[in-house]
């Protein structure tokens, strides 16, 4: 089994069974192969990413985030 630390998680639709799935990407290993059918013709998906909101409090707005109670 090989070390997953800092190695990104990407989502695949295979094109021969519809499969959405995830996977983890091993430096230079970009070959992917779908759980379901075992084919290896898969497409990348974009996907979003997640974020947590600022502790105690605050915003962020246009790309600028503001504690309250700092200052």
């Amino acid at each position: 089994l090989r070390p997953r630390n800092n190695m990104p998680m990407y989502e695949y639709k295979c094109r021969a069974c519809e499969n959405q799935f995830e996977e983890l990407v091993y430096g230079s290993d970009p070959r992917v192969v779908c759980p379901k059918c075992g084919s290896d013709q898969a497409d990348k998906l974009v996907s979003t990413f997640a974020s947590s909101s600022l502790a105690h409090g605050g915003s962020c707005n246009s790309g600028s985030c503001h504690k309250s109670g700092v200052g």
